[in-house]
């Protein structure tokens, strides 16, 4: 989901298993050479979610790397299967309050309806925590720092290799 800290944790948990980060966002902002925002504005969210499970994809392809998913690369099936397929995937789950007080000054998420922001959120969330929760793990992130998920997660990570 957005808002979560994907990016900031997948950074941290990367620099400390000594894997690559890859934000997928920001791929597609390179590709692209333009923000998100305005891909959706100028192109549509078809063509963004399309961009976005070709990279996605093609990231998966590499090994020791981190992904951080934009808040709807889970969505899509094919990039959803092959990430269970080949990979270990973690719902980094906050509550709704949690991401409507990091989201509340943000202004560069397209799905956002800033004038109805906790509405917004909401269906959003309901939307997606069905499909979110097809993950491997799933951590709830409320209570814990950063430093005590990206804990979590690496146990969950060599706790996944010993099972090879």
């Amino acid at each position: 989901m957005m808002g979560v800290g994907k990016s900031t944790i997948g950074k941290n948990l990367a620099k400390k298993l000594k894997f690559k980060f890859v934000d997928i966002d920001s791929l597609i902002e390179r590709k692209e050479k333009r923000k998100i925002s305005e891909i959706f504005k100028i192109k549509g969210e078809s063509y963004f979610r399309k961009a976005e499970e070709k990279i996605t994809l093609d990231a998966i392809k590499k090994e020791n790397l981190v992904i951080s998913l934009g808040g709807g690369g889970f969505l899509s099936k094919q990039v959803r299967n092959e990430l269970i397929e080949n990979s270990v995937t973690i719902w980094l789950d906050l509550s709704i309050k949690s991401i409507l007080k990091r989201l509340k000054n943000i202004e560069k998420r397209p799905l956002l309806d800033k004038e109805n922001l906790e509405v917004s959120i909401n269906k959003i969330y309901s939307e997606r925590k069905k499909i979110y929760n097809q993950a491997h793990h799933r951590i709830k992130c409320d209570l814990l720092e950063m430093g005590k998920i990206v804990q979590k997660i690496i146990k969950i990570y060599e706790n996944s290799r010993n099972k090879i």
